[in-house]
């Protein structure tokens, strides 16, 4: 099968324009997330309360610090749990977007994480 420069260039956009539909079709808000979410997208939330960072040992046997961050958009407010390096880079105001991220419940509360895979990009 012989396909044209041209074609196969038109096939690729069209190909990169229905990945970039999906991936505004998976941004999520807030109110919609639930225990157990997977490739939580949220595009954009605001910090409004950094927890106390605390040390805790990991199940892999090493220590890591990690801090409960309040963010909330236009719907809701859920706990964000922060780890490392992360939580440096947020302070009460700053606004954010998460990629890829999940969730749990810890204690009765849904909470979203960054997890290794995830990403925390700050906006502002």
């Amino acid at each position: 099968m012989h396909i044209s420069i041209i074609n196969f260039k038109n096939l690729l956009i069209n190909k990169v324009k229905i990945c970039i539909r999906l991936l505004y079709l998976l941004q999520m808000n807030i109110a919609e997330l639930t225990d157990g979410a997977k490739n939580v997208e949220i595009p954009e939330a605001e910090v409004t309360e950094v927890g106390e960072t605390r040390t805790v040992n990991t199940r892999f046997g090493t220590e890591a610090r990690v801090a409960d961050v309040k963010i909330k958009d236009d719907t809701a407010e859920i706990t964000l749990s922060l780890w490392n390096d992360d939580i440096e880079k947020v302070q009460q105001g700053t606004k954010i977007k998460i990629g890829n991220g999940y969730t749990n419940s810890f204690r009765g509360e849904v909470k979203l994480n960054v997890g290794r895979y995830g990403t925390l990009e700050i906006l502002s």
